[in-house]
């Protein structure tokens, strides 16, 4: 039985009851804790009972039977609901199941994913079966369901089908519909998404927006086309203006966008005192962006900014669950939920010395607790099999438009003043090659960047939004030496100056994510950025800019598999070239 439709069987529902009746023993039984009562927005003493993976009595009973149940006295102690993460990009380099483990550590037991990997990289079958595969793990895993793929590409129109989108959309595992970046077309006349829309709806999910910078005429033109929360405000009075209308508001701190602490002070600044429609999201941060954890963190920036202890957890916790319309299996110590529970020694510190996801400890008393579970990314995702190279002929760059970087992501065109059919471009410019290629070898689109590096020789990538493989750098010959490697490790980031190769992260689940250890990762990660740095990358996060290359939702530039496109008006300025 699927256990996101049906979690628990009838026969189990049985032997809950018979748990308080006392004719079976509980699994745990937490006494004298101190627990956050989301409902009453209070602190109660209690005990605490957890049957196999369920919460089936808080209160000031005890149970008669405790044959064979753990029992763990916690006077003095507190406990919270395992928090809610409701805006996951589990692929930032990192796959879901490496995440969902290094984030359950600090207390986040529940992800809300995207499913926008999955539709690049699996046929649908295999993507059911993934899902299914998640439910093993002591974190629960939900997804959403895209409605486009935030790009341009060759067969956007096999990937979003009516019956692919819709499929994905009834699917028991998907929460919602989103998020939702083609809105300007939704706006404008895209009926097949306005479809999927209102049948999202139906179902009664959620539907995220993608509204950054949006008019209060958007706001409510696209609440009326049926969008429920959007995570993009940058200033408090972005967020006030979206509670104000009715939306869900996910305060974003992410590593591209630190924003909480501004957005909390400005809000309150703003007198909002009710906090109900807020939740707070990391929106798919890069790995070092988790050095301490994941929603643990923007709690405790919550609580130092002021916001009340019970608000600050609610965010994190119930106001999610309620969003999704799942508040009666997570997001509360209560009766009949999901015994997500995480216990921390002062309420003040929100992460926990003890966390329990579906009722197993995955840490206790501040150690790791090892977890077995037979999840087999590989099983799903093979290293990169190329079979082909690039050759001279790819080596041609004579667009006269460029893509200058203001920050991290956002790209304007720029004409290009230098001469591009030279060997290797001079230090003294901050201008590099720029080449998309095709994970096939069937087309590729070559320009110029300003601003991503000064002195760097090759850095080749299969990690981007649409898999495809970018190819950054000052000299045809280096990026040449870098792609080779990295075909060779079948797939991943490699940078290479001078005929040297400097750094290599192996990306061997399909070229876009790493397999190991959150905590290698995160070396790697930092080790990468402070390299493109020292050869003159001019911003915060180059993570971020290799996964938003091909990103239509981002203005105002993007090389695409279709080609060199402007964003707003949606052309192709100068098309793909076939191989």
């Amino acid at each position: 039985m699927n256990e996101h439709l049906y979690r628990w069987r009838n026969r189990e529902l049985r032997e809950h009851v018979s748990v308080i009746d006392g004719n079976l023993a509980p699994s745990i039984l937490i006494k004298n804790i101190t627990y956050l009562n989301v409902f009453l927005k209070q602190w109660i003493k209690a005990h605490i009972w957890v049957y196999q993976d369920r919460i089936v009595y808080v209160g000031d009973k005890l149970p008669t039977n405790v044959d064979e149940t753990e029992i763990i006295d916690a006077n003095g102690k507190y406990a919270v609901p395992g928090y809610v993460e409701p805006h996951a990009h589990p692929f930032q380099l990192y796959n879901p199941h490496q995440l969902a483990k290094y984030a359950s550590q600090t207390g986040t037991t529940v992800l809300i994913n995207d499913n926008l990997m999955w539709l690049f990289l699996l046929k649908e079958k295999e993507a059911f079966s993934l899902l299914d595969e998640f439910t093993q793990l002591p974190v629960s895993m939900y997804w959403w369901s895209r409605y486009d793929c935030q790009s341009i590409i060759q067969e956007e129109h096999d990937m979003f089908g009516d019956e692919k989108v819709l499929r994905w959309i009834n699917h028991p595992a998907v929460m919602q519909g989103g998020e939702l970046t083609a809105w300007p077309q939704v706006m404008k006349d895209d009926d097949h998404i306005l479809y999927w829309m209102q049948e999202t709806k139906r179902l009664r999910k959620p539907i995220e927006g993608h509204f950054p910078g949006a008019s209060e005429s958007t706001l409510v033109k696209m609440l009326l086309l049926g969008a429920s929360a959007d995570h993009e405000s940058i200033t408090g009075q972005e967020a006030y203006d979206r509670i104000r209308l009715g939306y869900q508001v996910g305060l974003r701190h992410s590593s591209i966008r630190p924003d909480l602490p501004k957005l909390l002070d400005e809000l309150q600044e703003l007198g909002v005192r009710n906090f109900d429609m807020l939740t707070l999201t990391t929106d798919g941060s890069t790995p070092s962006f988790y050095k301490d954890g994941m929603i643990n963190e923007l709690i405790r920036i919550a609580i130092e900014k002021g916001i009340p202890l019970e608000e600050a957890y609610r965010m994190a916790t119930y106001n999610a669950a309620k969003h999704f319309h799942m508040d009666d299996r997570f997001g509360s110590i209560a009766p009949g939920r999901v015994a997500h529970i995480n216990i921390l020694e002062q309420p003040d510190n929100p992460t926990p010395t003890s966390v329990l996801a579906k009722g197993q400890w995955i840490r206790k008393n501040g150690q790791q607790v090892s977890v077995e579970d037979s999840v087999q990314l590989d099983s799903f995702f093979k290293k990169l099999d190329l079979d082909w190279d690039l050759c001279e002929d790819d080596m041609q760059f004579s667009l006269p438009i460029g893509m200058k970087m203001t920050n991290d992501v956002i790209m304007k065109p720029y004409p290009i003043n230098i001469d591009p059919t030279v060997e290797k471009i001079p230090s003294n410019f901050d201008e590099a090659f720029l080449m998309l290629v095709d994970r096939q070898g069937r087309w590729r689109i070559n320009t110029l960047i300003d601003g991503f590096t000064s002195k760097l020789g090759g850095m080749v990538t299969s990690y981007s939004t649409t898999g495809d493989i970018a190819c950054i750098g000052k000299s045809k010959k280096d990026i040449q030496l870098a792609f080779d490697r990295m075909k060779e490790m079948g797939g991943g980031i490699v940078l290479v100056d001078e005929g040297e190769v400097l750094f290599e992260l192996s990306l061997p689940l399909a070229g876009i994510m790493y397999d190991g250890d959150m905590e290698e990762l995160i070396e790697k990660e930092l080790h990468l950025k402070k390299l493109l740095k020292d050869f003159g990358y001019k911003f915060h996060d180059p993570v971020f800019t290799l996964l938003f290359l091909s990103s239509t939702h981002l203005p105002y530039i993007r090389i695409t598999p279709k080609g060199i496109v402007d964003v707003k008006k949606k052309e192709v300025l100068f098309p793909s070239i076939m191989r």
